[in-house]
């Protein structure tokens, strides 16, 4: 599995599936790099070794649904690191960690170590990126991780600090950190499927036809937590649609990108598939009522969601029908013929105001310890580091093995632009319009429109180094 793995998504990069991407779709001063005082960074063969490192450091980490798997998770890392370093950690978690952290920011007040993905819909990691305001931390990659004899990049699986996602600037340096990675898919009740006897779509024209059986039994084919998730699903249903070369150009917004036939097709989909979802999703779409979308899955009133392998453990509490069983599968192939799956991961990140930067660095070292992954696996959360599927068992073994079963990795994301004054954000402009196709508020030509109008900004203004 592990080499399987790692020989796809390193496959999938070398075809120029990132080549000048820029950050993931999906948040204030000019950036500084230098060290704090009283710390300084040494180098030896390309390798950064700091000296005395100063703490104590502030961490600041979302409280996902892995850390209520495993309540104290980041807790339990942060004793570890101290433990293996010396160095003291105060500890910041919270399921809104944006409203936590922000305010104290926007007085000067800045965490050594942020964990946030981008899109979410508060979109402090992007803001962050636009502005350029996060540190490089392509140093750490040569650091050795500490406690352990191997360097950071010996550690995690090829691929993952070579996408848009860790570098977004497209200046081959790297500025978050690869986290908790998951395979994303269409999520169902394979009990469901079993009883009635249903196969799992390969197609499109599969997919709508199964739509049709299942409108006539009252389920509807689709639903979806919130449309920040359109941010895999989307970008794979690019790739599927025209392949790695198409995907790239997609990504950086290309001129005529949008007016291709794979790009019509992939229209084509988003609009049919609006027609087919439940139409109380919209209404619950949101940070604080996803769970009710995701709910749909385990009543049997929607057969498919997208999302990560954290659902299972998000949703391991809540009531289901009697055999319910998870499945998972990747999108249907295009025209390209292509069956792909998004492989998404969170980010760590250090502010570039950050008052503890050598020290802050050998914490985002020691995420990839052996230690650290042993901690977070019990909240099952993944870290890109090899070696980490061997043990995996149950739902996990089956989602993980997607890349084995013929699925594409796709990874990476929109390329960053500049805040440009009445331009919205990648999920503002491609994603969040969805919930108004399936109220019928919106038409698809109009959403379409929008989105060449946009590109054409996007593209104007991408950022780079």
């Amino acid at each position: 599995m592990k080499k399987t793995l790692s020989l796809l998504l390193a496959s999938a990069l070398s075809l120029s599936l990132l080549a000048g991407c820029g950050g993931a779709p999906q948040t204030p001063p000019a950036q500084s790099n230098n060290p704090p005082a009283g710390g300084s960074n040494t180098s030896q063969g390309g390798a950064s070794t700091p000296e005395t490192p100063k703490g104590p450091i502030k961490v600041a980490a979302l409280a996902s649904a892995y850390e209520e798997t495993y309540p104290g998770m980041w807790k339990e890392v942060c004793e570890a690191f101290t433990a293996e370093t010396g160095i003291e950690v105060e500890l910041i978690t919270d399921k809104a960690l944006e409203d936590v952290i922000g305010p104290a920011m926007q007085g000067g007040d800045f965490p050594d170590v942020i964990h946030l993905a981008t899109g979410r819909d508060k979109k402090l990691t992007e803001q962050f990126i636009k502005d350029k305001n996060i540190a490089d931390i392509t140093d750490v990659l040569s650091m050795t991780v500490p406690g352990e004899s191997a360097k950071v990049s010996d550690k995690i699986v090829p691929g993952f600090t070579d996408t848009s996602i860790t570098n977004p600037y497209g200046d081959g340096k790297t500025y978050l950190a690869p986290m908790f990675y998951s395979p994303c898919g269409l999520f169902y009740n394979a009990g469901l499927f079993a009883e009635k006897g249903w196969t799992v779509p390969t197609t499109w024209d599969e997919m709508w036809a199964l739509g049709d059986k299942a409108k006539a039994e009252g389920i509807d084919l689709f639903t979806y937590p919130t449309t920040g998730y359109f941010d895999t699903f989307f970008p794979t249903l690019l790739y599927s649609a025209g392949g790695p070369e198409f995907f790239d150009k997609a990504m950086n917004y290309a001129e005529g990108v949008w007016d291709t036939a794979e790009a019509k097709q992939c229209f084509d989909v988003m609009s049919k598939l609006a027609s087919y979802t439940a139409k109380v999703t919209p209404a619950q779409a949101n940070d604080q009522d996803f769970t009710q979308n995701q709910q749909l899955i385990l009543d049997n009133k929607a057969l498919f969601i997208p999302n990560g392998t954290w659902l299972v453990s998000e949703m391991a509490e809540a009531p289901r029908k009697d055999g319910f069983q998870w499945g998972m599968c990747a999108l249907p192939g295009g025209a390209s013929g292509t069956s792909a799956s998004y492989c998404w991961m969170e980010q760590a990140w250090i502010p570039a105001q950050a008052p503890n930067l050598d020290a802050a660095k050998q914490f985002v070292a020691f995420l990839y310890s052996d230690k650290a992954a042993e901690i977070f696996a019990k909240g099952g959360a993944a870290q890109p580091i090899t070696g980490i599927t061997d043990s995996m068992e149950g739902d996990n073994k089956i989602f993980y093995s997607i890349y084995d079963n013929g699925a594409s990795a796709v990874m990476g994301g929109f390329a960053a632009y500049a805040s440009v004054p009445g331009l919205g954000s990648v999920r503002e402009v491609f994603f969040d319009p969805f919930n108004s196709l399936v109220n019928g508020s919106l038409t698809a030509d109009q959403w379409v429109a929008d989105i060449k109008a946009a590109s054409d900004q996007m593209r104007a203004n991408l950022l780079t180094e």
